[in-house]
């Protein structure tokens, strides 16, 4: 059936459920496991900064400015790489085949890229179930991905909020 899935996560409580069950349909068709992280600067949280920290930053230098930010993505960057380790040493110690790779740029474009450029079957990826203006504002990754994918799509449902009617 699948030879070949790619799953893109972010260490977050719906990325985790994502891989999890990436992870078991890997199991279950013995197919490998490409496990993708995209580093966006759109990302909710991607450099967290106080207002604080912005006006004193604005005070600094540019050059300063600058050596902030770069120290930022690249931390970034390697929280990124020791959580996909973690993914991939979790896979491969249940036996399925694993590899990582964490891009740069917008997700949707990206995930659909490394899809082509790999040659996946399937791609899993969470959806958060914003609609409507939700949706409209911040975007829909999975959305794209939907319409722009070289292959199949399995999209995973995070977790909704229940609300009550009082």
């Amino acid at each position: 059936m699948f030879k070949k899935i790619l799953v893109a996560v972010n260490n977050t409580e719906i990325g985790h459920h994502v891989f999890e069950q990436a992870l078991s349909l890997a199991k279950l068709t013995n197919a490998e496991l490409m496990i993708l992280q995209v580093v966006s600067p759109f990302n909710d949280g991607v450099i967290n900064t106080s207002t604080t920290e912005i006006h004193s930053r604005y005070t600094s230098s540019q050059s300063q400015n600058l050596e902030y930010y770069l120290g930022e993505w690249d931390k970034l960057k390697q929280q990124g790489i020791e959580f996909l380790t973690l993914l991939t040493n979790q896979a491969i110690a249940k036996g399925i085949a694993a590899e990582f790779t964490q891009e740069l740029g917008d997700p949707g474009r990206m995930i659909c890229e490394v899809a082509k450029n790999c040659h996946v079957d399937v791609i899993v990826i969470g959806r958060r179930g914003l609609s409507g203006i939700g949706e409209l504002f911040l975007g829909s990754v999975s959305n794209y991905v939907l319409h722009h994918a070289p292959c199949s799509v399995l999209t995973v449902q995070g977790m909704i909020p229940v609300t009550t009617n009082n």
